[in-house]
């Protein structure tokens, strides 16, 4: 699953968005959508592209908490702890799926880039707590057991 840098892949967003600095966020939104996180490696080559610093394009993509210089896996479980579903037992979902996969608070993402288990403060569904989301999609009411029945699911579908 892990992709190396490949210049050509860079130059084609580029090229669609263009090459000036007001482009800096949507290049790095592709290219993170292409990898999953924006590889050490993009950062001197698209700065040099569109004329800005490597200090000023590391500010955004450390600024902005979308993105990642971390890779991250095909499917990212963003499992919420706001208030909500703090309250209605979102902890014991986060321990089930990380203890399916071998992670931890430290350790976000399994090694075959498959999976990264995240929290997050707040999905906007306080009304469907606890929700956890996969990549784009809310799952909400969920409970361990939900949410290990999703990951064998997901796990499947590889």
């Amino acid at each position: 699953m892990s992709k190396t840098f490949d210049t050509a892949v860079v130059d084609r967003v580029i090229d669609q968005l263009g090459a000036k600095p007001s482009s800096t966020i949507a290049i790095l939104q592709a290219v993170q959508e292409e990898y999953h996180y924006l590889p050490q490696e993009t950062i001197p080559y698209i700065a040099a592209k569109i004329g800005v610093s490597e200090a000023q394009l590391y500010g955004v993509a450390t600024f902005y908490e979308n993105f990642s210089l971390e890779p991250k896996g095909k499917y990212i479980i963003k499992v919420c702890d706001g208030t909500a579903c703090h309250v209605r037992k979102s902890t014991p979902i986060l321990k089930a799926l990380r203890d399916e996969l071998g992670l931890s608070e430290s350790k976000k993402t399994t090694d075959d880039l498959n999976f990264t288990v995240e929290t997050v403060a707040c999905l906007g569904a306080c009304g469907l707590a606890p929700a956890m989301m996969v990549n784009d999609k809310v799952y909400p009411s969920m409970t361990p057991e939900k949410a290990i029945q999703l990951l064998n699911e997901l796990k499947e579908s590889l």
